[in-house]
């Protein structure tokens, strides 16, 4: 293993796309076993309806989740909107360690804050109303008491309506607001924000509080190709993965 962490989010794996399911799984078996960690920042999943989903899909990612930690590599998962309901019995089988809404981590000397990203997104109210009502105790409580053909049927409505909203939505509001990336970085006094969510990668340098700083954001991935970041002691870069 090498002393580099890979991250990743916006896999988005759903049933219909068979190949962005062999993408990750080939991802999982090849070069994310060279690194010595894994982090994955949301949205593995495009919807996951509960720890006992026994999908085809859900069966091949817990195991190969499984086969990539009994490696040795160290594995944490950070909810994203689309997968937050991933829980303790998903850790328990793949041996990742999940991660809180803010996670300050030290990644090779540096203090790095990583969120999966839609908490910085402050501009677009009716999605953080809406997020505050889908994690409430009461609605968990309710969706995960449902039979599981159920809760798919949900979640795909969910799904259709929230790309029907989306697409009435102006560009700036589905993106972060500066003012949030820098009370959040603030209040955990770090200089460097990972994040994923928006689909815009890039490295941002930035000025906080008159010092430079740096917001990484992470790829969305497509059928044919993905993006991982590579951290090592050296710094930040973007590799393609394919």
């Amino acid at each position: 293993m090498k002393p580099e962490t890979l991250l990743i989010s916006d896999l988005h794996l759903a049933a219909g796309r068979p190949q962005a399911i062999e993408l990750f799984l080939r991802f999982a078996r090849e070069r994310a076993r060279q690194a010595e960690a894994i982090y994955i920042l949301g949205d593995l999943f495009d919807a996951w309806i509960g720890d006992d989903d026994d999908s085809a899909l859900a069966v091949a990612v817990r195991g190969a989740l499984r086969e990539l930690t009994a490696t040795g590599v160290t594995l944490f998962f950070q909810g994203g909107n689309r997968d937050f309901l991933v829980g303790t019995r998903f850790a328990g089988e793949t041996a990742a360690r999940l991660l809180p809404d803010f996670a300050v981590v030290d990644l090779y000397g540096t203090p790095t804050l990583l969120t999966h990203g839609d908490l910085l997104c402050t501009d677009d109210v009716d999605y953080q109303q809406a997020r505050v009502m889908l994690r409430s105790p009461a609605f968990v409580a309710d969706f995960l008491g449902k039979p599981l053909p159920a809760r798919a049927a949900l979640a795909a409505e969910y799904r259709r309506r929230s790309g029907e909203a989306t697409s009435l939505k102006a560009e700036d509001i589905m993106d972060v607001n500066a003012d949030a990336v820098a009370q959040a970085m603030r209040a955990h006094g770090v200089r460097r924000l990972i994040h994923g969510h928006t689909h815009r990668p890039a490295i941002h340098s930035i000025t906080l509080d008159g010092e430079a700083a740096e917001r990484v954001v992470l790829a969305e991935w497509h059928d044919d190709a993905g993006q991982c970041v590579c951290v090592t002691a050296a710094g930040v870069k973007v590799e393609a993965v394919q």
